[in-house]
This record gives C-alpha cells, structure tokens and sequence, in this order.
C-alpha cells in the first residue's frame, strides 16, 4: 500500500497510531480464537459430559464467527453499514429459521 506523502506530519503520527492499535486489536483477537480452540479441544479430549461439551463448543463457535466478521473481515470500518446490516440480518432470519424448526420438531 502506497503511504500518502501529502499528508501534515500530526496527521502521519495520528494513522500510525491508529494502524498500531488496529494491529493490536487483530493479534489479541487472534490470541483469544486460538485459546478457545484449544478449549474446546481440551474439552473433548477430556470426554467431559456431552450435554455441557456441545453448547459450550457451539458458544465459542459462535464468539469466534463474531470475532472473524468484527475484526478480520474490517466490519467495524466505517463504510461497511449496508454489508453489516445485510449480514447480521442474514444471521437473524437463519437464527429464526433454526428456531422455527426447533419449535416444530419439538412439538
């Protein structure tokens, strides 16, 4: 990526500290999905009960799948509204559809 060369030193020293917390942000993010990997490793390996296993693995599935879209895929951007939106609707309708049929079988 070319810098800008146009840019007031105060300005320079501002984007640099901002692309260092951004960087950061993605390594700690990154730190936390490799430890609930492990976790969730762990928890199978140590044959822990299934009824606890499963939801937990889900749970660190899904933080995980958040971490992804907030952090790597740059969704906290500004610019990135409409393709949010149109993503956590998705995920709504599909949290509905899962819930709906759930509701049937159970019935």
């Amino acid at each position: 990526m070319a810098e800008k060369t146009s840019l007031h030193p105060a300005q320079l020293d501002y984007e640099k500290q901002k692309r260092k917390e951004e960087m950061k942000q993605q390594v700690i993010t990154f730190a936390l999905m490799i430890i609930f990997t492990i976790i969730a490793f762990s928890m199978v390996i140590a044959e822990l009960n299934k009824l606890f296993v499963i939801p937990v693995i889900f749970v660190l599935a899904a933080v995980q799948v958040g971490f992804q879209l907030y952090y790597f895929m740059h969704m906290s951007h500004k610019g990135h509204e409409m393709p949010a939106f149109m993503l956590y609707g998705g995920v709504f309708a599909a949290f509905l559809t899962i819930l709906a049929l759930a509701a049937l079988v159970w019935w």
